[in-house]
């Protein structure tokens, strides 16, 4: 399919009775399914559980060769990065592996938030950041039930305008953290990526929550339902004519340099 990394779930598609069965499927899942080539993740269980150390122990020694990446839940702190950090590395020297397993770290809390640059920077492990939208939502009480998207009491009404009438502009209530944590992703040469968008029956809300994400630096968006690939990807994928504007404005820096000169305009702009 055309899904650039596939994770599989430990932590919220699983109930606390289907734990272990879940493990030992993930394990199954990674040495006998062929992945076509595919980058592969495992969500493991939150630092705040019982079962997060042995979802790092049995996967990474059973199926550790298979794994690209392991993403990591509510992490609040960088020693929540430190403790995987350690856990990882001993188990690839007792285990031999060649390669290191690479880290995506979901943002999700209130304290996430306040500890994202620290927490960006506490480990060469660390690939991305994701913005889990609704953890957050619930830690630090915004009042939705919705994954993502808008809110119809998050809004500006304006004054009246001569005419007396008075305009509502529906606001992104999720700009700062998502802004937020591309700051902290791009500082420390991370992806950042934002996470799902609950109402799978709404191609267009997504898109446009992908898109604002997009112009803020996000480079991917989780998709939790099969028709939200395409979307995603219609997204982040750079268009021909993006690509072609790109190439021009690369050549016209080539020849002004060339020229000697320090200021480039094309096509009557700067």
């Amino acid at each position: 399919g055309p899904a650039d990394i596939i994770f599989l779930d430990l932590e919220d598609a699983v109930a606390p009775g289907d734990k272990e069965d879940a493990r030992k499927n993930v394990i199954e899942a990674l040495n006998d399914i062929d992945w076509h080539g595919k980058t592969m993740s495992v969500r493991v269980n939150g630092l705040d559980t019982h079962w997060m150390y042995r979802d790092v122990i049995d996967v990474v020694e059973q199926a550790g060769a298979k794994l690209d990446l392991m993403m990591v839940p509510k992490v609040g702190t960088p020693e929540d990065v430190y403790t995987l950090d350690v856990l990882l590395t001993q188990i690839e020297a007792a285990k031999g592996f060649e390669r290191k397993i690479g880290l995506e770290l979901i943002i999700e809390s209130a304290l996430g938030m306040q500890n994202l640059g620290a927490i960006a920077a506490a480990s060469p492990r660390i690939e991305s950041l994701h913005f889990g939208v609704a953890d957050y939502s619930a830690s630090t009480g915004i009042k939705t039930t919705n994954i993502g998207g808008p809110n119809p009491d998050y809004v500006v009404l304006t004054d009246a305008g001569p005419d007396g009438n008075r305009e509502i502009h529906w606001g992104d209530l999720w700009h700062y953290p998502i802004a937020r944590m591309v700051v902290a992703a791009r500082a420390n040469g991370l992806r950042a990526v934002d996470g799902p968008f609950g109402n799978f029956q709404d191609p267009a809300g997504y898109s446009a929550q992908a898109r604002r994400s997009a112009v803020l630096g996000c480079v991917g968006k989780w998709a939790i339902h099969p028709s939200q690939v395409a979307l995603t990807n219609d997204v982040f994928t750079p268009s021909a004519e993006e690509v072609a504007h790109a190439t021009r404005v690369l050549q016209a820096m080539l020849e002004a340099q060339a020229r000697g000169e320090g200021a480039v305009a094309l096509d009557g702009r700067l």
